[in-house]
């Protein structure tokens, strides 16, 4: 099974339309959202982004399609975009590697995963890790400047490519790898089935 992370330089960026973009591409192919919650209110609207709840002394992992496809969810997405099958990891800090290790475990038998999350792609080590940026973007969150190293390529969903992709990550002038856009979709999509 191929395991692919799609992380993002900072929060609506478009990791889950890529995600989105590349299931409805790739039949067969499940999807992990991993969040790392707070035990305290993230100030955010406590009905669509708000996790502390759910928080406990082991990570949950929703699997039950009632669970993952709430309306307004990204899990919710991708199950519209043609998932095979969806997980949910949701934990709290240090938490979040047991939770993604016993998500895949239950989707082996698929072709391959996205995983849509900054913080696992330091441990995970995944077949192929995908950084979305988006030009003007006004922050780089410091879990994805510690992952821009990791990354074997960009995704740029606002035209195709950027004049200086670096920018984008936090190194101006200096990306060096693949720097994608939305006319690579099938090309990403292919390379992947090819790879599974």
């Amino acid at each position: 099974m191929k395991v692919v992370t799609v992380s993002g330089t900072c929060s609506e960026v478009g990791k889950t339309g890529l995600v989105c973009e590349l299931l409805a591409r790739l039949p067969g192919w499940a999807a992990v959202k991993v969040t790392r919650g707070h035990y305290r209110s993230c100030g955010r609207d406590p009905d669509t982004c708000c996790v502390s709840g759910l928080l406990g002394d082991e990570p949950r992992v929703f699997g039950d399609r009632a669970e993952t496809a709430v309306a307004g969810k990204d899990t919710a997405r991708y199950w519209t975009a043609g998932a095979a099958d969806v997980r949910w990891v949701v934990g709290a800090r240090g938490q979040e590697d047991e939770g993604l290790a016993r998500a895949l475990r239950e989707l082996a038998g698929h072709p391959g995963v996205l995983v849509e999350g900054n913080r696992i792609v330091e441990r995970l080590s995944p077949d192929l890790a995908i950084l979305v940026a988006r030009p003007g973007q006004k922050e780089i969150k410091p879990s994805a400047r510690r992952i821009v190293g990791l990354m074997d390529a960009l995704f740029v969903p606002e035209g195709d490519g950027a004049s200086d992709p670096g920018a984008l990550v936090g190194q101006p002038g200096g990306w060096g790898k693949t720097v994608w856009g939305p006319s690579d979709l099938d090309g990403i999509a292919a390379s992947l089935r090819a790879r599974a």
